[in-house]
């Protein structure tokens, strides 16, 4: 209840305003009575005090250091009965109370102060009640409008017409979610946040304020909370006081039903995501019994048999911060469901779909030419670009040729697997390997792995068949250094080492194997074998 409000009380009437009037806005949430030398240590913000004034009848000034400290202290006002102790209030009191905005009242000598208290409190309690039927009616509103599928956006527009102010939900992103015609003039600012960079971040305030430079309007923020990954923005264009509230009581009930509302809508989104993906995997795995079958599944997910596509792999590259397992396939999934919705945007289909820390994309390629691999390169280096504004990390690629139907994208992802990894032989991140055809590791494949097996062992003897630790960093460095054309100071680079390391680590590898690195039969015979090495797992 505000002190406005508290001066029209019909079972009060008889109080009267002498001075700060224009701070009658301040809220009333509690009334105290005391007359005591130490009352203000006892005071809370925005508490009513009403007292005899007995405590300062012997020396009045002493009103003008309480009232100050009220003040400070964030008390709504000071209600005195002056005609009990103190005959009248200092003039440099009221002076200092108008220039705080800190109303004084003076109370009517027919009223006790109990009876004042009473009347103070079932008022703020009475207000309080009418609040409460109120925002049970607005949810119930608001609930309704989902139960019969009217939707967020009709919650939204019904929530303008009621606050009188366009109204934008965003996601976390500061995309966009939903938004009426009325908000256009808000998409631009948030657009311009998004650009630049800016955040709102998760608060404990039910509600937050700006204000925008460009244009000298505030807007309200009223965070969404579905779970503790994913969240939104209900964007006010306009200015909500914390003393409005019955507007501000509105609000929280439509962000409430649209908060369980938005949860069902991702739960149905994540269910259809995952059966689509579930369908995916398993055409990979080969485990439908015939092509018929997949072609006819597959029609299900508007994914067409006679459809010309292209693949891509991506992967998260790693950093070396100590993050948990379950910690990186949450950030996984966060992107790549964030990744999706960009995908959305595309004017030709892309499907998108996750295998453990990997995405896969389909590109839908509708005129075959000799630029259809540049246009799919440019939309990766867009994501790319996204995700590290967005998510403050990389993300590689690797790229199939196309294929002339969706029985064949198995074929595909191969490729885009295998240039992701031979992309990643080279410590490389935010690349993207272009498949090559009649790559090695494609003709590699056609020798049996027996033979793969003791060509192996062959070009890297010197070294255990189970590789020790000091072993694997030998390889790693050798790999790197081969695929650096023999660049000392690139290869140590890339490992983030001293090139006195590098130069050891080789001369350490010429003693295993017996052989000079300078020698070409050498290192190409190694590289076969570090091509071997991936391809089988070793």
């Amino acid at each position: 209840m505000k002190v406005s409000e508290l001066l029209t009380l019909p079972a009060l009437n008889g109080m009267h305003l002498i001075a700060g009037r224009t701070g009658i806005e301040r809220e009333v949430r509690t009334v105290n009575m005391m007359d005591a030398p130490d009352i203000i240590n006892f005071l809370k913000p925005n508490e009513f005090l009403v007292t005899t004034a007995y405590h300062i009848k012997d020396k009045p000034q002493l009103l003008s250091s309480l009232v100050e400290a009220m003040a400070n202290q964030g008390c709504a006002a000071l209600g005195i009965k002056t005609r009990r102790y103190l005959k009248e209030i200092p003039a440099e009191a009221l002076v200092l109370a108008n220039d705080l905005s800190f109303p004084i009242i003076e109370l009517p000598a027919e009223l006790s102060l109990g009876e004042i208290i009473n009347h103070t409190l079932r008022g703020i309690l009475d207000q309080r009640a009418t609040e409460l039927t109120f925002a049970m009616e607005t949810h119930k509103q608001f609930t309704n409008l989902i139960m019969r599928g009217k939707g967020i956006q009709k919650l939204l527009d019904h929530l303008s017409d009621m606050i009188g102010y366009p109204i934008l939900l965003v996601d976390q992103y500061l995309k966009p979610i939903f938004h009426p015609i009325s908000t256009s003039g808000i998409i631009p600012i948030i657009k311009k946040m998004n650009e630049e960079g800016f955040r709102f971040h998760k608060t404990k305030t039910s509600f937050f304020s700006f204000s925008s430079l460009s244009n000298k309007q505030p807007y309200t923020v009223f965070p969404i909370y579905m779970n503790e990954e994913k969240f939104g923005y209900l964007t006010i264009s306009g200015e909500i006081k914390t003393s409005d509230n019955l507007i501000t009581l509105t609000i929280e009930q439509a962000t409430n039903v649209i908060s369980f509302a938005l949860m069902k809508e991702h739960a149905l989104k994540q269910h259809d995501r995952n059966i689509r993906n579930d369908f995916f995997l398993h055409f990979l795995d080969g485990s439908f019994s015939s092509q018929e079958e997949i072609i006819n599944r597959a029609k299900e997910f508007s994914l067409h048999n006679e459809q010309t596509y292209i693949c891509a792999v991506g992967k998260i590259d790693e950093s070396d911060s100590d993050i948990s397992y379950t910690q990186l396939q949450r950030r996984a999934d966060s992107i790549y469901e964030f990744l999706e919705d960009e995908l959305h945007l595309s004017p030709d289909p892309i499907h998108l779909f996750t295998k453990g820390k990997k995405c896969i994309l389909l590109y839908e390629v509708n005129e075959v030419s000799a630029d259809v691999l540049q246009t799919v390169e440019t939309s990766i280096r867009s994501l790319q670009r996204i995700t590290a504004s967005q998510f403050d990390c990389t993300i590689s690629f690797g790229v199939s040729h196309m294929s002339p139907s969706f029985l064949q994208t198995k074929n595909s992802y191969k490729e885009a697997n295998d240039s992701l990894l031979e992309g990643g032989l080279s410590k490389r991140t935010e690349y993207i390997q272009i498949f090559r055809t009649k790559d090695i590791m494609e003709l590699l494949r056609i020798i049996p792995e027996e033979d793969l097996m003791n060509f192996h062992h062959f070009a890297l003897q010197g070294f255990s068949k189970i590789f020790t630790e000091e072993e694997q960093t030998l390889l790693q460095t050798l790999s790197v250094y081969l695929e650096t054309h023999c660049q000392i100071s690139e290869t140590a680079k890339r490992l983030f080492v001293h090139r006195n390391t590098v130069v050891y680590r080789l001369e350490k590898c010429e003693e295993l194997l017996g052989k000079s690195l300078k020698d070409s039969e050498t290192t190409l015979q190694i590289r076969l074998a570090l091509r071997i090495k991936s391809l089988l797992n070793i």
